[in-house]
């Protein structure tokens, strides 16, 4: 048992993080709860309108996008070398278009096309949403397997990527600068403009989303599009997701969008306190999920879902009106008002 569970050092594990080695790991943490908070906000109007699995198809479907991007930028700069008569084995640098930028674009119009594909699927035809996502993001996925299959030599996806992330590696990335000044990484920049869009959008719209979330009808009746509030919240989603997937991968980004959002609603029913409650949730999970990690020496964006999970589990055995504690102990208390031999 002690080769499998670690020593538990409080200096390393509890520690250090904040101390010495703060410029990694607060980094780490910082880009986490980013993730998490973007991902949490969007994802409790997915649970209002009984939708959570499109996060994960857009999450699985981006791989596609992101094999053509990678082709495509990739054949553009070596037709620009090949012109200029530069050997890119040799002077690899300063020709073609941005990778990074590329393939961001690539992934985004993928997650794009996929919310659009889902919707024109359900409700062109009698098949059920449920249904047409399936169909929609297994096509894609499988697409985007073939591609990297076909072209394997030229596509270089690190599997471990594309599955849970490299947050780990956040604070070695390129910093964004301005000036001579060094400011942050630039995934964390982009997922902190990402992350306060999706809040100041949610704070600008908030009636529109609310009311086209709980009743189409009714925002229809007071003059909000409906529809096309869903297709901006869904696009706007792809944002999220393909942001965020660098960062934590395909298979964890749907269990970020879900769990903050379904631990809040399991406490409270007001939605404003809900969204508040995400953020906290998003917050605690970075938290506890970072020293997860360093302790058990594993995946950080794993250890942030698993550290978000059980914060849920606490939320469903102990919340005050949902518990299955406090719900078993009214029973029980109910059970013992009976008068003896009625049931």
């Amino acid at each position: 048992m002690s080769e499998m569970i670690p020593a538990l050092d409080w200096q390393a594990i509890f520690v250090a993080p904040w101390t010495t080695d703060f410029s990694i790991y607060g980094w780490i943490f910082l880009m986490g709860f980013l993730v998490c908070a973007a991902c949490g906000l969007a994802g409790n109007y997915l649970i209002l309108r009984r939708m959570a699995l499109v996060g994960d198809a857009i999450s699985h479907s981006v791989l596609p996008g992101l094999a053509i991007a990678f082709l495509a930028a990739n054949a553009w700069t070596n037709r620009q070398a090949a012109g200029e008569g530069i050997d890119l084995a040799v002077e690899p640098s300063g020709h073609g278009i941005s990778y990074g930028f590329s393939i961001f674009m690539g992934a985004l119009i993928a997650g794009v096309l996929t919310t659009l594909i889902i919707e024109i699927i359900h409700t062109r035809t009698r098949i059920k949403q449920d249904a047409a996502i399936g169909i929609t993001f297994s096509t894609l996925f499988a697409f985007g397997v073939v591609l990297i299959s076909v072209y394997a030599d030229k596509v270089d996806l690190d599997a471990d990527c594309v599955l849970h992330g490299e947050i780990a590696f956040v604070s070695i990335q390129p910093f964004f600068t301005i000036g001579t000044y060094q400011l942050a990484p630039s995934p964390v920049i982009r997922m902190g403009l990402v992350a306060f869009l999706t809040l100041g959008l949610m704070v600008v719209f908030y009636k529109e989303l609310l009311v086209s979330s709980f009743d189409p009808g009714l925002a229809s009746s007071m003059g909000i599009n409906a529809t096309f509030v869903h297709y901006a919240l869904m696009c706007w989603l792809s944002v999220i997701v393909v942001s965020a997937f660098e960062a934590v991968g395909a298979i964890l980004v749907i269990a970020m969008l879900i769990l903050p959002g379904a631990t809040a609603s399991m406490l409270t029913s007001r939605f404003p306190i809900v969204l508040m409650l995400s953020l906290l949730h998003a917050a605690a999970s970075s938290v506890l999920g970072l020293h997860l990690a360093i302790w058990l020496n594993s995946s950080t964006a794993g250890c942030m879902v698993v550290a978000g999970a059980g914060i849920f589990c606490v939320a469903w055995v102990f919340s005050p009106s949902q518990g299955m504690l406090p719900n078993w102990l009214k029973r029980r208390r109910n059970s013992k008002r009976l008068p003896s031999g009625e049931i």
